[in-house]
């Protein structure tokens, strides 16, 4: 899709870092935005100054995701774009691991982003067109040690990406998995001043969002991979 495309937008897992930056770079592009979150009250300054609506949202609960989308369409309209950013951590060995912790992990990571991913389908293929982007990250190519629930969910959402792009690309709605190999910069984790460039800048993630949502169909990709030049592989 090019860029005047895009009219309405909807992003699941908002906070006050990627997601936010998203928010403000597709507001600059005068689309009509939903934010959805567990935790709406702290979205207020993020909806105040892009116009969003909101809407409080468990992403893994079934009927919450259809009740987000069926909002989403009264208030700004089919969502052109979708973006899941939402996922849990849990940390620790594998003995000691809460199994009902790493199921809720799985839940937001990757259960939730196929709630919404099938929800935005339904609609994309309807209309004959459409985007949806995935957050992914490092642990959804490379599991770290005490971290296989996020390993778990990451990778898990990475082959639903690939999936989906492989059955709906050649229907005209465009998915990608974008790959954050890296610490993203935020007001908790601001940048050394002898390293400024060791973090990922959120605004410039948002770009390559948008680089990658509006794609011309000849050459869609399915994944990028976005890390700081002095990131190593």
């Amino acid at each position: 899709m090019t860029a005047a495309e895009f009219r309405s937008a909807l992003i699941v897992g908002v906070g006050d870092g990627l997601s936010a930056s998203l928010a403000r770079l597709l507001a600059s592009k005068g689309v009509a935005l939903m934010l959805a979150a567990r935790d709406v009250g702290k979205l207020a300054t993020l909806a105040a100054g892009t116009g969003a609506r909101t809407y409080a949202c468990d992403a893994g609960d079934v009927a919450q995701v259809e009740a987000l989308f069926a909002a989403t369409d009264a208030a700004i309209g089919m969502p052109d774009l979708v973006i899941y950013n939402a996922s849990r951590r849990v940390r620790g060995p594998v003995t000691t691991l809460d199994p009902a912790e790493v199921a809720a992990a799985i839940r937001v990571s990757a259960f939730g982003a196929f709630l919404v991913a099938q929800q935005a389908a339904r609609r994309m293929l309807d209309a004959g067109r459409g985007c949806i982007l995935l957050t992914g990250a490092s642990a959804g190519v490379k599991g770290f040690a005490q971290s296989a629930p996020f390993a778990m969910g990451k990778f898990a959402l990475r082959g639903l990406a690939q999936s989906l792009a492989r059955e709906l690309h050649p229907q005209g709605v465009h998915v990608g998995h974008v790959v954050i190999d890296g610490c993203i910069r935020s007001p908790r984790r601001p940048p050394d001043p002898e390293a400024p460039d060791a973090l990922l800048d959120p605004d410039a993630i948002a770009e390559a969002y948008w680089q990658l949502a509006t794609q011309p169909r000849s050459a869609w990709a399915w994944e990028i991979e976005l890390r700081p030049w002095v990131e190593r592989f």
